[in-house]
């Protein structure tokens, strides 16, 4: 069994991480159990993107990183595959407006 390239298996959510963060997206997988996701920051900072199994615990985690925070830090400009809970919701925020870009999908 080989190493499969990214296969996408639902659409693309988008939202822009700010100094508040937005309204979180649910990003949905068309394959049972797809935790997998292809996520962009096409912004020029840091964004604390929150996660989680629906928009109030997304919204909880993407407050900036301390000892006990849980959001991912995603380093401006980044193209990143990283695993996740299947069917997460999404938000973030930022120093600046930050375009994020998640597609869920299978591989690397």
């Amino acid at each position: 069994m080989g190493i499969n390239a990214f296969t996408k298996t639902g659409n693309t959510i988008t939202f822009t991480a700010g100094v508040a963060a937005p309204t979180p997206v649910q990003c949905l997988s068309s394959t049972l159990g797809g935790n997998q996701y292809r996520i962009i920051n096409s912004g020029s900072t840091l964004v604390f993107l929150g996660y989680g199994v629906d928009a109030a615990n997304a919204t909880a985690f993407s407050a900036n990183v301390t000892s006990t925070g849980q959001a991912f830090p995603l380093l401006a400009g980044t193209d990143e595959i990283l695993t996740f809970i299947p069917n997460a919701y999404f938000t973030g925020t930022s120093t600046a407006n930050a375009t994020i870009y998640i597609t869920p999908g299978d591989g690397v």
